[in-house]
Parts: structure tokens; C-alpha cells; sequence
């Protein structure tokens, strides 16, 4: 079966991931080859990145089952390699391949100890207790050991999952290790991706263990139902190529309908995000009080002032015509006050994303059902408490799922923010952004990337829409990210955001950047 999507990409459950091996197994594959590629794969990251010279003590902790037995196949290599190899084992029985493990290591030499205070000379812990597809709580002696190892000043590397995570949910089932470093096996599990395990996980690291395409195709179909969305995709994705002829309004036109007098700044915001999209062109619609600080602030915008309510909000959209824009994205800044203007724009035949107050409205008016009458794609794009405004009867600690289940229900394309943005549509698979920054977590970080988004929804392109959704929360976490380098966590303001946008794009880029079509001629 011929597949769309690099394996590295995949996001797997406990349960694929088991039919997976269990494909390798009935091709011929034996259980201990699978053990060994990757156990052999671990040695080698542990030794590039915890070298003999600066880490010669090691400790091992190893469950009953086969991630004990890749522990086993790791402390044999490190032995072999010189590393001072210790082994803590807190259960008698072990399953036949991993016991077979412990017996060739014994024979080398390899040193079993009793307790994790052995261990605390150590300067490496390796846990291997329990991986992919533990359900059960660790209590009594085991969860001792646990908090035991927790309580130890030395740093943990956690092979496939830290110990006592569930691997679907992200659960902590009773306690969990916490690692400094988790090595995912073959495809990244759904627990990299949900919120509660994230402290745990501590610096993350996919290892490829060989699993053959047709394997995972067997079990995924040709596309893979939860996609990390990667740099290459979202490079392509971009609306980095033009035609040599073209005019401003072939490269689409944005409408905003954002702001109020109480929160001006979301409506400049979202426009910065915007213009920094290469969208041909962007009209604000605000209230009228603020108008004149667009103009200044953004003259190559079109600005039009709406009537205001008392308190400064857009009272509604008057004799604006929707039918002149190419994309709409509506909610940042509009304040508690605003008029009707969601089922006013409702109506609108292009893409709509609804942000901020914009949510806020859609679940207080109790809209939400008649997003699926529309013809055209809608695009929310909650943080966690508006999602549960939308959603109150959704849990969202299975972030994956929640998202999944929003999207049933509405039938629109609900990008859900976080430290690991979800990203789901009625069609097409469900996108992960892997790399952010806690530095995205200030006041209007959102209202730039609802700009951003609705420039890249805006052009004309060829990719699926919740792709390209996909694509502006990736563009806007590697801006953070690069502005967080350069100016520390402390200096990512919004603004200092937006700005940071285009020196991203230039910085994947590269030395590429000029093969790619320029300008050349144009008209106004």
C-alpha cells in the first residue's frame, strides 16, 4: 500500500501501535529482534548524549514485561561500552524474553542492586519499569518506588513513556516518573500530546526502530488519521510562490472585524498578524472611535468604521458588503458589548474563523448548531476555557479526542490552543503542533495568530484548509520560539510576536529563499 505521509509524522495509540508489532510478528519477525533494534538505538542516543566520560555510572530500573526487557538489552550495550552498569529490578517475575535478558546480563557482570538508593550514586537513571499500554494504577511498593526515584537528584531518561502514564489519555495512573529526557519508540503516542503528561515527558525524542511502511499503512490506512504536522508540510503549505503576473487582489482579501475602545490593541494585533501572511489585501472593520489608530498605525490597510454601542463595541455590521472578501476572521477584541454581528456573518460564503469574544458570543447566543447549514468551511480556534463554553459536556483530558468530538458535533474545524495545539476537521486528518513555547502564553498571542491565519486562508492555494490552519499555528509557535531565543521568554510580547513572523519564515528558509518565484511584475 503506497503512503502520503513520512512515518515520523504518525501519532499512534496503544492499541495501533500493538496491532503494528503484531503485524511484524505473523510476517516472521521474532518479538526479540523487534527488542533488540530498539533497545540498540536507545544505547546509541545514551551514549551521544550522556557520554562515557561525564556519565560512567549507570542505573537501570526494569519492569517485568518487554520495556524491562529493553532496559536489559540497554544495560548490556552500555556494559559492553564500559559504562558501570547497576540494575534495579523491584519485581521477582519476569516474562520469558526479558528474564532471558537478565541472565546474559548477570553473566557479563552486570550488578543487580536492592532498592533505589543504590541507585543514588548514579549519574543516569534509565526507567524502564512499564511502557506503552499500562492501564492499572501503581500503588503500594511499586508507586514507592516511583516516588523514590522521583526523589532522587540525578537525572531520568524514560524509555517509550515515563512510568505511569496511560498512553492514549496521558492520565498519571496514582504516580508517574518524572524524566528529564523520554525516548518514543517507532511512532509518537497520543499521551506526547496532552497537556497532563507534559511535565513528566520532560525533553521529548522520537527513535525510528525500522518499522517497515506497509506495516504502519496496514494499520493507519494510506493517511495517517493523527499527523504531526512537520516543517517540510508546512513550508509547502506557505504562500511563498506567486505567479510572475499578478495583481493584489488575485493574492486574496482579508476581512477583520475585531476591536472596541476597551481592547483597540486586539483589533492592531490581529491585523499585524495579518499583514505579515503576504495576504494581497486587508480591510478592518472597528468601531468608529478607532478607526484613525489603524490608519496610523497600518496605512496599507482599508479601515471602516462601524457604528459603536455605548460602550465602544461594533453595535453591528450595517451595510457592510461580505461578499467582496475572499476569507473573514471576526472576534478579537469585539468585548462583551458587541452587537449580533456572529449570526450576522454567519451567512458569509468563504472561510470564517471565529476567535476570542467571537466564541464568546457563538456559545452565549447558542449558535453553535447552525455552523453545520453553512456552505462554506468555519474555523474556531479556542483556548481551553472557550473551548469549554462551546463544548461544556466535552472532557478535555484527552485533548485529541475532545477536539475529535467538537468536531462531530459542529461540523466546523476546531483548532483547540495549548502547549500542544489540536488541530481536527469533518474531513482529512487531525494535526499536532509538536514545538511551542510557553512564551506564546501572553496577552494577545491569539488575536496575531487569527490575523495570520485568515491572510494564509484568504490566498488562493491548494491544500486541504485544515492543513493550512495547521500551518499558521506552526508558522506562529516557531515565531515564538525564535523571538524567545533572541529576546528570552520574558520579551515575547504580541507585538514583538508579529514581528518576529517573517524573520521565522526566512530562518527555515534559508539559503532557499531565493529560489523561490519573486514579484517581478505586477500592478497595483
Amino acid at each position: 500500500m503506497a503512503v502520503t505521509s513520512p512515518w515520523f509524522r504518525a501519532v499512534v495509540s496503544a492499541a495501533q501501535m500493538q496491532e503494528i508489532e503484531n503485524w511484524l510478528f505473523t510476517q516472521g519477525m521474532p518479538v526479540a529482534a523487534l527488542m533488540e533494534k530498539a533497545a540498540l538505538q536507545i544505547a546509541h542516543r545514551l551514549s551521544t548524549l550522556y557520554p562515557l566520560s561525564t556519565y560512567p555510572r549507570i542505573g537501570v530500573v526494569v519492569g517485568p514485561g518487554h520495556n524491562g526487557g529493553d532496559g536489559l538489552v540497554v544495560a548490556r550495550e552500555l556494559k559492553l561500552q564500559g559504562y558501570q552498569v547497576q540494575v534495579l529490578q523491584p519485581l521477582d517475575k519476569l516474562k520469558p524474553l526479558t528474564q532471558n535478558h537478565a541472565d546474559y546480563g548477570k553473566s557479563l557482570g552486570i550488578s543487580w542492586v536492592e532498592g533505589v538508593q543504590a541507585l543514588a550514586h548514579c549519574d543516569l537513571i534509565i526507567d524502564a519499569l512499564f511502557g506503552v499500554g499500562l492501564t492499572r494504577l501503581i500503588t503500594g511498593a511499586m508507586a514507592d518506588v516511583v516516588i523514590a526515584i522521583n526523589d532522587l537528584s540525578v537525572p531520568v531518561v524514560s524509555i517509550d513513556l515515563p512510568s505511569g502514564i496511560e498512553t492514549d489519555t496521558g492520565e498519571i495512573l496514582g504516580v508517574a516518573v518524572e524524566a528529564d529526557r523520554s525516548f518514543c519508540l517507532g511512532l509518537w503516542k497520543r499521551a506526547y500530546f496532552q497537556d497532563r503528561a507534559l511535565a513528566h515527558l520532560g525533553q521529548t525524542e522520537l527513535l525510528g526502530i525500522g518499522l517497515p511502511p506497509q506495516a504502519i499503512a496496514n494499520v493507519l490506512g494510506k493517511v495517517w488519521p493523527v499527523q504531526v504536522l512537520g516543517a517540510d508540510q508546512a513550508q509547502q503549505t506557505l504562500p511563498l510562490s506567486h505567479p510572475l503576473v499578478i495583481h493584489k487582489y488575485q493574492q486574496g482579501h482579508l476581512l477583520l472585524i475585531c476591536g472596541s475602545q476597551q481592547y483597540a490593541g486586539g483589533a492592531l494585533l490581529t491585523t499585524l498578524g495579518a499583514r505579515a501572511s503576504g495576504v494581497g489585501m486587508v480591510t478592518v472593520a472597528v468601531p468608529m472611535g478607532i478607526k484613525a489608530l489603524l490608519h496610523s498605525q497600518c496605512p496599507e490597510v482599508l479601515v471602516k468604521g462601524l457604528l459603536e454601542t455605548p460602550s465602544g463595541a461594533i453595535a453591528g455590521l450595517g451595510n457592510l458588503d461580505l461578499s467582496r472578501y475572499s476569507a473573514v476572521a471576526l472576534g478579537p477584541g469585539l468585548g462583551s458589548g458587541v452587537g449580533p454581528v456572529v449570526e450576522e456573518v454567519l451567512s458569509v460564503n468563504c472561510p470564517l474563523i471565529l476567535d476570542a469574544d467571537g466564541l464568546n458570543q457563538l456559545a452565549q447566543q447558542q449558535l453553535l448548531p447552525l455552523l453545520a447549514a453553512r456552505t462554506a468551511p468555519t474555523v474556531l480556534t479556542p483556548h481551553g476555557g472557550e473551548f469549554k463554553r462551546l463544548f461544556p459536556d466535552i472532557d478535555q483530558g484527552d485533548r485529541l479526542t475532545a477536539v475529535q468530538t467538537a468536531v462531530a458535533m459542529c461540523q466546523a474545524t476546531v483548532l483547540l490552543k495549548g502547549a500542544k495545539t489540536v488541530i481536527a476537521s469533518p474531513t482529512g486528518p487531525t494535526w499536532v503542533i509538536k514545538d511551542s513555547t510557553p512564551a506564546l502564553a501572553r496577552g494577545g498571542s491569539g488575536d496575531v495568530l487569527t490575523g495570520l491565519m485568515g491572510g494564509i486562508l484568504a490566498q488562493p492555494e491548494k491544500f486541504d484548509l485544515a492543513q493550512r490552519v495547521a500551518t499558521a499555528a506552526w508558522w506562529h509557535a516557531q515565531a515564538g520560539i525564535l523571538a524567545s531565543q533572541q529576546r528570552t521568554i520574558l520579551g515575547v510580547d504580541a507585538q514583538h510576536l508579529a514581528e518576529y513572523l517573517i524573520p521565522a519564515c526566512r530562518q527555515w528558509l534559508g539559503p532557499n529563499i531565493a529560489n523561490w518565484p519573486a514579484n517581478l511584475s505586477h500592478s497595483s
